[in-house]
């Protein structure tokens, strides 16, 4: 593996580029999680007429990032990479879903993810909610917290935008247009979320959530969550 560093400007620490690949390989589409399948309540909503143009979904997801699950599983993923135990903090990211669909979309992806990091870098990662899984990963082979956060949440919203591209009519320009401007929110979080505890933690996204808790009663849908 190459030993030459790439420069992190935002911590001033060096990044080696085996490690920069490893990250971008973790967190792309092509990593077998099957984050496809899932589109974080966001089918419900714009079902329900709450998501229905570029605009909207921009909204929609910085609200995700900034007072949902984005900010507090960047918050747990940051926890998780300088931890020596992560069964508490595994226990309390299970705990966080507001939803049954919602628990299920962060085990089923953590225990996919773990699954094939054990068995390509021979770490001793157990099963356990995504975000948990990818921090103590990062942590045991040596990716620095910041920019791995800050990619995780880069690649939760680039998800979403996909999904919502199956949803209603969003062509990839304008998606990827959403996703650029995402960008500075994914970096603030993940700095923020970088020096904070898990007292810190909190969410107010009651459209979000009330949405994940109906999906699983609506008629027609293709995303299980």
């Amino acid at each position: 593996m190459g030993t030459a560093a790439r420069w992190d400007t935002t911590t001033a620490i060096p990044m080696r580029d085996d490690a920069l690949l490893t990250l971008t390989q973790w967190l792309s589409p092509a990593y077998p999680v099957g984050a496809f399948a899932w589109s974080h309540g966001l089918e419900r909503a714009v079902g329900r007429g709450d998501v229905t143009s570029a605009a909207d979904l921009r909204d929609w997801l910085t609200n995700v990032l900034e007072n949902g699950a984005g900010r507090s599983d960047a918050i747990l993923l940051c926890a998780a990479h300088g931890a020596d135990d992560v069964a508490a903090i595994a226990e309390l990211a299970a705990a966080l879903a507001p939803s049954q669909e919602r628990r299920m979309e962060t085990l089923q992806q953590g225990a996919a993810f773990a699954a094939t990091t054990r068995a390509v870098w021979h770490i001793d990662l157990p099963d356990m909610a995504y975000p948990v899984a990818v921090g103590r990963a990062a942590g045991l082979v040596g990716l620095p917290v910041l920019p791995t956060v800050q990619l995780w949440l880069q690649a939760f919203a680039s998800n979403l935008v996909q999904a919502a591209q199956r949803l209603m009519p969003l062509g990839q320009t304008e998606g990827q247009r959403i996703l650029a401007a995402l960008a500075p929110v994914c970096i603030q979080i993940g700095t923020e979320a970088s020096t904070a505890s898990l007292d810190d933690i909190g969410s107010a996204t009651f459209a979000v959530d009330t949405a994940s808790m109906q999906h699983a009663a609506q008629y027609s849908r293709i995303f299980r969550s």
